[in-house]
């Protein structure tokens, strides 16, 4: 082999070689902005559900009963608050707070905070004992309680409690109503977006105590047969390693909110009734606000979770009824 053929070889491979090393770094790169930007996945590791004890439960008749002690209802408050518990589907093993229970109620800050507490320390021990997360292992805080928002805050509550790290990101949702649920699983979610490798804990709960209604507006009287002791605690995480344990991966998170529109901005409303008496009171809106609600989540969520055929055949009737008959019935996919 000449000289020159020596000299057209090394040409041949340098250009190569430069080609290569090329391709590997735009390679490198695009996988690192890949990994790096990609939506992290979110599992729900496990949950739990406060369970108080027996000696809160309150029986429709015990209901009406301590109604009567109180003093506070007329003859048709008693009767429409039986009615509402009769169809409202609650059973007779539902819970009042300790300070309902008693003649007189004690509806101050401290059985409230003390309502507060047995609910939310009562879901997290359960929470910690079946997942074996230790609090300092916990990233993240979110928690909703719309009508109780007590100095310090709920949140600050669960870390005083727990001894959670300094540098937690903690969050307390108030005035929010039961959409709070779904809002603090969406705010956990963008912060596990955000922040690697860590747990995020949701605590969503409601406080009785220094909410009831002691008045006889109808629909302020609602809430008084509907709403009782409960809270739940959520574990999520961003970490790859916990996907086999994992009861469910999240996947999408659709919110509408319609506190644009009057009337759903008054349908759940607190206020004061014409002799002062604080209560919630729900509006006859209620049911028709949330069902156009849900439609239009329903609307949002079929394209992401629908097979293509179901898409489809939407599409399909809808340009038929638009354009040749409008009478057609649109086709409800099968979800």
């Amino acid at each position: 082999m000449n000289p020159q053929d020596l000299h057209h070889l090394w040409l041949h491979l340098k250009y190569n070689l430069v080609c290569v090393i090329t391709c590997s770094a735009i390679l490198v790169f695009g996988s690192t902005v890949y990994i790096m930007t990609r939506p992290r996945s979110i599992y729900l590791i496990d949950y739990s559900c406060y369970k108080p004890p027996s000696n809160l439960t309150v029986k429709f008749n015990k209901f009406i009963q301590h109604s009567k002690l109180k003093g506070d209802f007329d003859e048709s408050s008693l009767e429409f608050q039986r009615k509402i518990l009769e169809r409202s589907g609650l059973g007779e093993e539902t819970y009042l707070p300790e300070a309902m229970h008693k003649i007189p109620p004690t509806p101050n800050m401290a059985s409230a905070r003390e309502e507060a507490e047995q609910v939310m320390y009562g879901a997290l021990d359960n929470l910690f004992a079946n997942t074996k997360i230790k609090p300092k292992q916990i990233g993240i805080l979110v928690v909703n309680c719309s009508l109780f928002n007590p100095t310090p805050s709920l949140s600050t509550m669960i870390v005083n409690k727990y001894k959670l790290r300094g540098n937690i990101r903690s969050f307390n949702l108030g005035g929010m109503g039961c959409s709070a649920g779904v809002i603090a699983i969406d705010l956990a979610k963008d912060m596990l977006q955000v922040h690697r490798n860590t747990y995020a804990v949701v605590v969503s709960t409601e406080n009785i105590t220094q909410n009831w209604y002691f008045g006889n507006k109808k629909s302020m009287l609602i809430p008084n047969c509907l709403f009782r002791v409960g809270g739940a605690a959520v574990l999520l995480s961003n970490k790859g390693s916990d996907k086999r344990r994992a009861k469910y991966k999240l996947v999408h998170v659709v919110r509408t909110h319609k506190g644009a529109d009057d009337k759903a901005f008054k349908c759940v409303y607190q206020e004061q009734d014409d002799v002062g008496k604080t209560g919630v009171s729900l509006s006859k809106d209620l049911m028709a606000i949330t069902g156009g609600a849900l439609k239009t989540n329903i609307t949002t969520l079929g394209p992401l979770i629908l097979p293509v055929s179901e898409q489809l055949l939407f599409f399909t009737t809808l340009v038929v009824k638009k354009l040749f008959n409008a009478k057609a019935k649109p086709y409800i996919p099968d979800f």
